[in-house]
């Protein structure tokens, strides 16, 4: 997802729906982005913080406990989603309004209704193929 996503140093990478927080780990370590976690379950901000803070990342991070449909996504260079179809549906109008042109959105197994992707890249995990496709918000 990062790397369709062409995430570097001046990123900041947003996760809605962190779970426990490796993908926005990843942009950190991997390609020096900021980040933000959301996620609306207390555990699961708890989670990210500590993998954050064992991988020497946490500094870097922001950690949201909020409903990811209400979250303030205007800073974000790029927002990636591992969501359900319904909840990317509901999520793209304002990815389309409040993104900056230019900022790109990258969601793992689910398109966003006719909002064709620009690119689509097909992942083997060892036991199933699935599709990350990316958005760029013009």
């Amino acid at each position: 997802m990062l790397e369709l996503a062409a995430v570097g140093p001046s990123d900041v990478v947003y996760d809605l729906g962190c779970g426990d927080g490796r993908i926005v780990i990843e942009a950190v370590r991997r390609y020096g982005a900021r980040g933000v976690c959301v996620d609306i379950d207390p555990e699961r901000i708890h989670e990210a913080r500590a993998n954050a803070a064992a991988a020497g990342v946490l500094e870097r991070i922001a950690f949201r406990q909020e409903d990811l449909l209400a979250t303030e996504l205007a800073s974000a260079t790029v927002v990636t989603l591992f969501l359900s179809p319904d909840m990317n549906l509901r999520l793209r109008p304002r990815l389309q309004r409040e993104l900056a042109p230019g900022a790109r959105i990258v969601s793992h197994w689910h398109r966003m209704g006719d909002w064709r992707p620009e690119r689509t890249r097909s992942v083997w995990d060892g036991n199933r193929t699935s599709e990350v496709f990316l958005w760029v918000r013009r």
